[in-house]
C-alpha cells in the first residue's frame, strides 16, 4: 500500500489533468488519477490510504466525469467536490485562471500568476 506524504489530496481523471493542476497549485498536495475509471481493488486501497486526508474531487464536466463523481461521493462522503464550468467540459482544457479560482475557493493555495485572466 502506498503512503501519501501530504494531508490534502486531489483526485482527477487523467494525467493531463494532474499535470495542469500541479502547475497551478502552490502548496504541497497529492494529485492522484483514476485514469477515467476506478477498479474495486484500487478503490479499496484508496479508502485505506485516504481515510485521514482532506480529499478533493476535480473531474470533467461530462457524463463520464459525473459518473465517476457519483461513485467517489459514495466511497468518500466527506470529500469536497470541485466543479469546473460546463463550458470548458474538461479539466485539462479549462483555462488556468478558471482552475486557479476553483482551487482557491476550496482553500487550496495557488500560484498567483494563474489568477490573472490575461
Amino acid at each position: 500500500m502506498r503512503i501519501l506524504a501530504h494531508d490534502k489530496v486531489i483526485i482527477v481523471e487523467g494525467t493531463s489533468d494532474r499535470r495542469k493542476v500541479k502547475t497551478i497549485v502552490k502548496e504541497p498536495i497529492e494529485i492522484i488519477c483514476t485514469n477515467g475509471t476506478i477498479s474495486a481493488s484500487l478503490l479499496d486501497e484508496w479508502i485505506d490510504i485516504l481515510y485521514d486526508k482532506d480529499v478533493y474531487v476535480l473531474v470533467d464536466a461530462d457524463s463520464a466525469g459525473e459518473k465517476l463523481r457519483k461513485q467517489l461521493k459514495r466511497e468518500f462522503p466527506r470529500a469536497e467536490h470541485l466543479y469546473i464550468d460546463k463550458m470548458y467540459r474538461e479539466v485539462a482544457s479549462a483555462p488556468e485562471f478558471h482552475l486557479a479560482a476553483v482551487l482557491i475557493a476550496a482553500n487550496i493555495e495557488v500560484h498567483t500568476q494563474y489568477l490573472d485572466r490575461g
